[in-house]
């Protein structure tokens, strides 16, 4: 179904931006020029390549004062705009992906929370009815199959072993769809299931883990190739028993998710992460549930209730840290302007390196030719979110982009 605003911004498909900072798989460049035919980008011309890369032509949206980066992709979401992935609910599943999608994240993997098998069999059915309608690029089973010491804002009466026979189960109740499995490597079926899943071709991720080194690096040569949100729920660092960070941040096989709301990591943390393992191993991810996009109160998050205060997400029994109430164009800012990074390296480790491990570089990731026309545009000063395009089509921003037409 086609909304109105949509519907308004249908004028603008088939159109050249002009003139914005872009943000290219090669680097930074200004004065570019980049053109959208139906969903795709037919073209991105410099002024290096092209003598008139960032002439303005009539027809063209000026977008002086603009930078314009890939859509962002994030791996690791439970839900936003007061809906969640884990309710079983298409509709609800819909208004989470639009949510994020307003802010700048045109590829979902839509995460679940643990609940009992049959449940979540019942929700990766409704999931996989999105991936397959192009909603969403995936399913990520977060839990059952995490440690009980490490369990969160995960209810410990629902966890389960990981027995490969029932990561199975999940991995057919998702018809094809299931992208990744967070489980604890050091319970009993945790390396087997690792092997398996890695057999399917499907990411095993370490996380909710009370895995020490020695184990961590088991299960990475047994398959395993992501970190879920890194330092949270899982041991710290110590200096005789260095424990999973340190096996996961040396490994070069292995993806760290990090999440920069402000709440999870200290900006110092993130930017040891950062140095350790590079922009090219690292993605930043939301951990957004229900609250995202939406202001404090209370929420669901699969079984438990969670209350929101200030922006920060705590289950209303205990007090853990329940999720975030992070959009990725916030992340992406405060990488810029409160850790220093290059917007080449933000642009990796929001769009392009979770896009190579969803295994889909050759549509999505980076502003190319041929690619699928998913871009977001920021203020070159401020890096607030001004403008979102999906598959060719204006998501937000039309608006205020119609105006900044190029006249004869």
């Amino acid at each position: 179904m086609t909304s109105a605003r949509n519907q308004s911004a249908a004028g603008l498909r088939g159109t050249v931006l002009a003139g914005a900072r872009l943000v290219l798989p090669g680097g930074v460049v200004e004065n570019g020029r980049l053109t959208v035919e139906g969903s795709r980008i037919a073209a991105v011309t410099t002024s290096a390549s092209h003598a008139g890369g960032g002439d303005r032509e009539p027809g063209d949206v000026d977008l002086t004062g603009h930078t314009v980066v890939p859509g962002f992709v994030d791996l690791h979401v439970h839900g936003g705009g007061g809906a969640s992935y884990a309710s079983g609910v298409a509709e609800e599943a819909l208004r989470a992906a639009r949510t994020h999608l307003e802010h700048g994240t045109t590829t979902t993997v839509a995460s679940t929370v643990t609940g009992e098998i049959d449940e979540l069999c019942h929700q990766a059915a409704v999931l996989s009815e999105l991936v397959e309608d192009g909603v969403l690029a995936g399913i990520h089973f977060e839990g059952p199959f995490i440690s009980p010491g490490r369990c969160g804002a995960h209810r410990p009466d629902l966890l389960r072993h990981p027995d490969p026979a029932l990561v199975r189960k999940l991995a057919d109740a998702a018809r094809g769809h299931a992208r990744m499995f967070t489980l604890a490597p050091e319970l009993p079926g945790g390396l087997e299931s690792v092997r398996m899943l890695a057999d399917l071709g499907i990411i095993a991720a370490v996380g909710h883990t009370d895995s020490d080194y020695a184990k961590t690096l088991e299960a990475v040569d047994a398959g395993a190739t992501v970190a879920t949100h890194l330092f949270n729920a899982m041991p710290g660092i110590q200096h005789r028993a260095p424990g999973p960070i340190v096996a996961l941040l040396e490994d070069e096989r292995v993806t760290v998710e990090l999440i920069n709301d402000g709440v999870h990591l200290h900006p110092s943390v993130l930017d040891l992460a950062y140095g350790t393992a590079g922009p090219d191993r690292v993605a930043l991810i939301t951990d957004a549930m229900g609250a995202a996009g939406m202001g404090d109160g209370l929420y669901p998050l699969g079984p438990l209730q969670v209350r929101v205060e200030n922006g920060v997400a705590r289950l209303v029994e205990g007090g853990t840290i329940a999720g975030s109430t992070l959009t990725l164009d916030v992340a992406f800012k405060r990488s810029v302007t409160v850790n220093g990074l290059g917007l080449d390296q933000a642009v990796q480790s929001l769009s392009t390196v979770p896009a190579r491990l969803l295994g889909l570089t050759d549509s999505i990731g980076s502003l190319e030719a041929g690619k699928n026309a998913d871009l977001v545009v920021l203020d070159s000063d401020t890096y607030d979110l001004v403008a979102v395009m999906r598959r060719g089509e204006w998501i937000v921003g039309a608006d205020r982009l119609r105006k900044a037409v190029h006249a004869a």
